[in-house]
């Protein structure tokens, strides 16, 4: 017998709700395909614990690096990720062995009354943490001939929808895929449509991630993965990191895939960047065949990226990150 399968699998977590219920999930799969025992190893990152904006303490990179750490010190065999917490950059010492199907991309409206972002009062005030979030919802009310004014929030979904509970707050929008995940979807009062509010990059995909030199966990954790979410969610995060932007700027992305009946035979990859008063926004797409590729899918979106820049994006993200 391998000595190995009585051995648990360490996986590495944040200790959020959303982050063991996600990590949950991913363990119960690994459990099946390898026949070995997983344990969940809680950790906290710098960005549990600060109370300061994302924007300040370095962007939602601050989630993943303490959980890179303890795989890099062999404390961890693997970890799970929320792919839209993840830089750009990826360390060599270690590889995203899987993206496993990706959940609603879309963001989601928790509003007092039931009430829809259309139906919100004028001057309503939405709480939420991110200046992508920022930059549309204004834009999306300046269409609707009304404002609103976004406050900066932070916190787990029960903080952040207790804003809105205790009446400090007419409405918060939060990721469509953690109520799903956590099974309070049905608190959503509007899943805002991708046509007025493009996620962030990689929005509702996980990222399963060891140790490079692992090739036995890899190959195992490689049955996971959903080529579809690879490819749309490679093309998303290449638009990302093409633009110079970090975790925190106002840049929203999504690759859909386009089937004619059952054959999916296209991409389709959008880009925004606005000002956060959503007084102008840069909004491009573009279509072509789904890529077969890591270096297809990085050149959607490296290509994508180049228009917005051509079409002055890169005026509108503020500060660039190095």
């Amino acid at each position: 017998m391998n000595p190995r399968l009585d051995q648990p699998l360490r996986l590495g977590t944040r200790r959020s709700k959303l982050a063991m219920s996600q990590s949950g999930h991913v363990a119960d799969a690994v459990r099946a395909i390898t026949g070995r025992p997983v344990e969940l190893v809680e950790i906290t990152t710098y960005g549990d614990v600060s109370r300061e904006s994302l924007a300040q303490i370095g962007g939602t990179g601050v989630f993943v690096t303490a959980l890179r750490e303890a795989l890099l010190r062999g404390e961890v065999d693997f970890a799970v990720h929320s792919l839209k917490d993840l830089p750009t950059g990826q360390p060599e010492e270690l590889v995203i062995a899987a993206m496993p199907l990706r959940e609603d991309p879309r963001d989601a409206l928790v509003a007092r009354d039931g009430l829809t972002f259309e139906q919100l009062p004028d001057g309503a005030r939405i709480g939420t943490g991110s200046p992508r979030r920022t930059a549309q919802l204004n834009h999306y009310a300046r269409a609707l001939g009304k404002r609103i004014e976004t406050v900066a929030i932070r916190g787990n979904v029960d903080t952040r929808i207790g804003f809105v509970r205790d009446g400090e707050l007419d409405a918060v929008v939060l990721a469509a895929a953690g109520l799903n995940r956590i099974g309070r979807g049905d608190e959503a009062t509007d899943l805002l449509s991708v046509d007025s509010v493009l996620p962030a990059p990689g929005q509702g995909a996980l990222a399963v991630e060891c140790l490079a030199s692992d090739a036995e966990l890899i190959a195992s954790l490689a049955e996971l993965d959903d080529p579809h979410t690879r490819a749309a969610v490679t093309a998303e995060r290449s638009l990302l990191a093409a633009l110079e932007a970090g975790c925190s700027a106002p840049v929203g992305a999504l690759a859909d895939l386009l089937a004619d009946g059952q054959v999916v035979n296209e991409m389709r990859l959008r880009g925004v960047v606005g000002t956060l008063d959503g007084a102008t926004l840069v909004q491009l797409s573009t279509t072509g065949p789904v890529p077969q590729s890591y270096d297809e899918a990085m050149a959607l979106g490296r290509e994508l990226a180049d228009e917005m820049l051509a079409k002055g994006a890169a005026g509108l993200m503020g500060e660039r990150s190095l």
